[in-house]
């Protein structure tokens, strides 16, 4: 090992992935990009109508205002601060943001104000029922379009083959659809327990506890959930329990 942890990150091949390896530079670690996730979008936009639009990521922003969609009257709801910074970069007032950055988060904003009422949830094709169950439980006439589809690039897997050969200090999950996309790559080379046993090695981090709960459902053991669902706390929070392991 490096006197720099090797942590592997796994967004998408973008600026997301240029920027999870500058925040890992910036504290003192070494990226390992091994993007999990490749955007196929569908060319959908959010139906009109609704009462109420939740737009659940940065991505999602980003191809619904390119497709010429706007906000008129509807109340616009946004997952973070990330998505909330895309759509008031595009124009957009953005008029509620949860305080935890979940599916739950939203639920709970939302929970009182729903009933009723009709709420249009635009997503990824991967998107948590917890925030479409949550919503329909409190009384809203929920409708989903799906933005795009997340899919497993050909070229993933350089993280799963290091962690098979204990060469990774950390890792960093992002969403459960990484942590299933690194175990299904760990699959197709026959290395999962070598992989799995890398992990219990290294320090591993979810950015919330839905991915959390997936990566515990695949025999992932997580060490870090961050208290704010944001790949820089994520990154930091992985780092340093890397350092204080190597004290």
């Amino acid at each position: 090992m490096s006197d720099r942890p090797r942590v592997a990150v796994f967004r998408p091949n973008d600026e997301r992935i240029e920027s999870a390896i500058e925040t890992l530079e910036s504290i003192g670690a070494t990226a390992v990009p091994d993007p999990m996730l490749e955007i196929e979008p569908t060319d959908a936009v959010p139906e009109s109508g609704a009462k109420f639009v939740i737009l659940t990521s940065k991505t999602g922003v980003e191809l619904v205002s390119a497709a010429g969609w706007e906000p008129t009257t509807e109340t616009l709801c946004c997952i973070g601060p990330k998505t909330a910074a895309a759509c008031e970069a595009a124009g957009w007032t953005v008029d509620l943001v949860p305080d935890t950055y979940t599916s739950r988060g939203l639920v709970s904003l939302l929970v009182d104000r729903v009933s009723g009422q009709t709420v249009e949830v635009a997503r990824s094709d991967h998107g948590s029922p917890v925030l479409t169950d949550g919503l329909s439980d409190a009384g809203a006439l929920v409708h989903e379009t799906i933005l795009y589809r997340l899919t497993r690039p050909a070229s993933a897997g350089r993280s799963v083959e290091l962690a098979a050969t204990n060469e990774l200090d950390g890792a960093a999950f992002t969403s459960s659809l990484t942590v299933e996309h690194f175990i299904e790559a760990a699959v197709e080379r026959g290395i999962k327990d070598e992989a799995l046993a890398g992990l219990d090695h290294a320090v591993v981090g979810a950015i919330g506890p839905p991915t959390a709960e997936t990566a515990a459902a695949l025999d992932i053991d997580v060490d870090i959930v961050p208290t704010e669902a944001t790949f820089d706390r994520l990154a930091t929070a992985v780092v340093d329990r890397i350092n204080e392991r190597n004290i």
